[in-house]
């Protein structure tokens, strides 16, 4: 093409891009009463700036080709900076590399724009392969900070292996998600971690950090469960004794695995946490998430555990490159109580939901148990439909 024609290709390609970031995001009729889903994925590897993945200059790149494409946008870290709803997110290439980037909206649910710039995240004396799944905690020390995996190859596999993994919890902190410093990987008794996510406050005056101990990078094994750890000194992290509060389970939607999501909300009744879990299928491993509640002072107790999950897979969430799986990392909750979840779907894109501080709390306390029977699950409905059937309205 000649440079006018590129020029005016140059012009749609923007102009296109502007269509989709501008495009408004559509609330879904609630099939549950507990969350809304909306229409469109709010942020996916066409949300990423043009200038990130072609050369613009006509010099260079006279046929306007695309030079460093992207694969995906999904599984973001999220936070409230400036009246803005932030989240840092895990783009991959097509080169299967993750980095992390942030997309801003001024109402969390459509218009997310991404900085110029994606994070320069610092590494250590052992260079990363791969960073993802970021997790952000607003600390009460000031420190906004990321827990993250790193993945590199496993240091003890032989040459020829290029598939054997080794995935640890890398830590950075920042004042304003641009400006990252680096602290050392977590050290804890387990040969990996990974959905390592730091608690907001101090606990005995120590940094509390749920984790996912597991023996493997993908089987956990012996391992598995959500564990809790103290850290004494978080420019030192080493977490001495690592106990499972909670773990995994025989024929429930956690039987393989299951991780903490983002960092738990302070509620008047205990922490709300949002989990995923993991369960086999003949078609494959299929990723739910799930809610719980621990104690307020006692942040590892659980005291409340609805049974089953909270938010499965539907429609084109369940298709991707990794499919039939929905993952968060991030949520932000409102001063008036409302709540935004992300979410990403099949390892692919990014979507939220909204609902409120009062509907969740409501679903995790009221919300009865597994009771981890056929027999006990048939009559825990039953009773639900003799309280339906005697106030006189199903019919």
């Amino acid at each position: 093409m000649n440079q006018r024609e590129f020029e005016n290709e140059v012009k749609n390609l923007l102009n296109e891009h502007e269509k989709l970031i501008r495009r408004k995001n559509e609330p879904l009729p609630s099939k549950n009463h507990i969350f809304r889903r909306y229409k469109y994925p709010i942020i996916t590897a066409e949300h990423t700036p043009i200038f990130w993945r072609f050369d613009l200059n006509y010099d260079t790149n006279p046929n306007l080709l695309e030079r460093l494409g992207i694969n995906s946008a999904f599984n973001c870290g999220a936070t409230k900076c400036n009246g803005r709803y932030c989240l840092v997110v895990r783009v991959e290439g097509y080169d299967r590399k993750s980095f992390f980037a942030v997309a801003e909206s001024s109402n969390g649910i459509d218009n997310f724009r991404f900085w110029d710039y994606p994070i320069i995240m610092p590494e250590i004396d052992r260079p990363d392969v791969n960073v993802y799944d970021i997790r952000l905690t607003q600390h009460e020390d000031s420190w906004i900070y990321g827990v993250f995996c790193t993945e590199r190859k496993d240091p003890k596999a032989p040459e020829w292996d290029t598939f054997s993994a080794e995935a640890q919890a890398g830590i950075a902190r920042t004042k304003d998600l641009i400006h990252w410093e680096r602290l050392p990987n977590l050290k804890s008794p387990s040969l990996q971690q990974r959905n390592v996510v730091l608690h907001p406050e101090f606990v005995d005056g120590k940094y509390g950090f749920y984790t996912r101990p597991q023996d493997e990078f993908i089987q956990t094994r012996k391992g598995g469960g959500i564990g809790w750890g103290l850290v004494e000194d978080i420019e030192n992290p080493v977490i001495t004794e690592e106990i499972i509060i909670h773990p995994k389970a025989y024929h429930t939607i956690y039987e393989v695995k299951n991780g903490e999501g983002p960092a738990p909300l302070k509620t008047d009744e205990g922490w709300m946490h949002l989990a995923h879990g993991v369960r086999n299928t003949a078609g494959g491993l299929r990723y739910v998430l799930y809610l719980y509640m621990t104690d307020l002072k006692k942040p590892w107790q659980m005291t409340h555990l609805p049974g089953g999950y909270f938010l499965a897979p539907e429609g084109e969430e369940r298709v991707g490159d990794v499919s039939n799986v929905v993952f968060s990392s991030g949520w932000i909750a409102d001063e008036n109580g409302n709540v935004f979840i992300y979410y990403g779907s099949s390892d692919t894109r990014t979507h939220v939901v909204t609902t409120t501080l009062e509907k969740l709390i409501d679903y995790v306390v009221n919300t009865p148990e597994d009771p981890l029977r056929s027999t006990l699950c048939v009559k825990q409905r039953k009773d639900l439909i003799d309280r339906n059937l005697k106030i006189g309205r199903v019919k």
